[in-house]
């Protein structure tokens, strides 16, 4: 039921604009799984398998569709390890393409094929296959160029809407715990609800990017291109969908805790918040790399959650307390100062363990790119909790008698300090996204002792 406070929110006419965006979400889901509602063509099978490892050269690449397609000479191309096509002229059969390939060594293969359905679309995929070799995901195909500057990008912006959702509900139910005024109200909800509808919307364009770099297409062709293999087929794929879905079941409860006035719906949004963000420690290099366990998961888990707990109460703090909840002032302050001190401890020792376990050498801390990152990452951790101790200093203050003269004068200085500390935050966020899409030093590879051998 919409109690009487949050009616008046309502402007007249409000129910239409709820349709408009409605259908908005519907184009765009059409949009990223075009397959469900265009009757184009659908990949049914393949032979290899996605990531299958043989234990001898396959004679030809088959593909099985769902309905009869056309096929160019060139419609599937295999490639190895280092860009050399071995696959011949490819031919369709009513619902196969089969293409010959020539004698297949030992390595990982690239495939990628197009085919034209009875729509007229042009529907493409990429999957990858191993002869007596592992086979990388296909978002490591030959021909993708891995993460780029837009892709580092999207990644700051996704850590960013985290932290906005993430640390927005975590101060509303750990430290401002009191009833706000209206404008603080609907200024939280405004941060938050901002930070989970770009977690989704960001997540869906981090997916897209990864997708169209794999497929090697325009996204115009990319509306029609199979994904199955990124999707179901890698971890970054599988973490999409849950995040995806696990992140439409926070914005549901988010939005129901607005428009019934329930504030106790805010905690099923925290916990779940919390929990979905370990897929992309999952999907990770804690996850993947060398030396990675649960142990680095939890560790990375533990990283971002706190981070984005940390610097999303930073802005709560800044733009929402001090602007529009000024008799909280006080409070909001002396609690968030004993929570983030928490917070980065964690956020210290689990980064202090994951480089560690990241960097083989304390020498790659400024002789590779990644710990070159990690250097600058840490000075402005660094320079984050410099401005946080000043906070804290002025905290203490504030607990004595005698600060309370000039409370007002601080008060007035602390927004334009707390923002400036979110802004550092921030670039935190920013390099931290750098290094998710940066790969680590390889551990040296040890060397087997060699026997000595003894004469007769």
């Amino acid at each position: 039921m919409i109690s009487a406070k949050n009616a008046a929110h309502f402007p007249r006419g409000w129910l239409v604009p709820s349709l408009r965006s409605g259908v908005l979400v519907g184009i765009v889901a059409a949009l990223v799984f075009p397959a469900s509602a265009f009757a184009h063509a659908n990949l049914d099978g393949t032979s290899p398998n996605y990531r299958q490892r043989l234990q001898s050269a396959p004679r030809a690449v088959v593909l099985h569709f769902d309905q009869s397609v056309q096929a160019e000479p060139n419609a599937i191309v295999v490639k190895n390890e280092f860009g050399k096509t071995l696959s011949a002229t490819a031919s369709a059969h009513g619902q196969t393409v089969r293409v010959p390939l020539k004698r297949l060594p030992r390595g990982p293969y690239t495939v990628r094929w197009h085919v034209l359905s009875e729509d007229g679309h042009v529907v493409s995929g990429v999957f990858t296959f191993g002869v007596r070799a592992n086979a990388p995901p296909p978002t490591e195909a030959y021909g993708s160029s891995g993460p780029t500057t837009t892709e580092h990008i999207v990644r700051w912006a996704y850590f960013l809407s985290l932290a906005l959702l993430l640390g927005g509900l975590g101060f509303r139910l750990l430290i401002g715990r009191e009833e706000l005024p209206p404008a603080a109200e609907r200024r939280f909800y405004a941060i938050v609800g901002l930070g989970v509808v770009a977690t989704l919307e960001v997540g869906i364009l981090a997916f897209i990017l990864r997708a169209e770099d794999a497929l090697q297409l325009p996204f115009v062709r990319l509306l029609y291109g199979d994904l199955s293999s990124i999707s179901s087929g890698t971890r970054f794929g599988v973490a999409f969908i849950a995040m995806t879905l696990g992140y439409a079941l926070v914005a549901a409860f988010v939005f129901l805790a607005w428009l019934t006035d329930r504030r106790f719906l805010l905690w099923p949004a925290l916990v779940l918040g919390i929990g979905f963000a370990s897929g992309l420690s999952l999907s990770g290099h804690s996850a993947v790399d060398p030396g990675s366990s649960w142990r680095t998961e939890l560790a990375d888990w533990a990283h971002l959650s706190a981070a984005a707990l940390w610097i999303g109460g930073l802005v709560q703090l800044a733009f929402v307390v001090f602007p529009k909840a000024p008799a909280l002032r006080r409070t909001a302050l002396l609690r968030f100062s004993r929570l983030a001190g928490g917070l980065i401890a964690v956020v210290l020792a689990a980064g202090v363990y994951l480089s560690i376990v990241r960097l083989p050498q304390l020498s790659d801390l400024w002789t590779v790119g990644y710990g070159r990152v990690l250097l600058v990452k840490l000075g402005l951790v660094g320079l984050a909790l410099t401005w946080g101790a000043v906070h804290h200093f002025v905290v203490r203050s504030l607990r004595t008698g005698g600060a309370r003269v000039n409370e007002g004068t601080i008060f007035s200085r602390l927004p334009r300090s707390l923002a400036g500390e979110s802004a550092v935050g921030m670039a935190i966020l920013l390099a931290a996204a750098v290094l998710v899409d940066s790969k680590p030093p390889p551990r040296p590879t040890p060397i087997a002792p060699v026997a000595s051998r003894v004469g007769p």
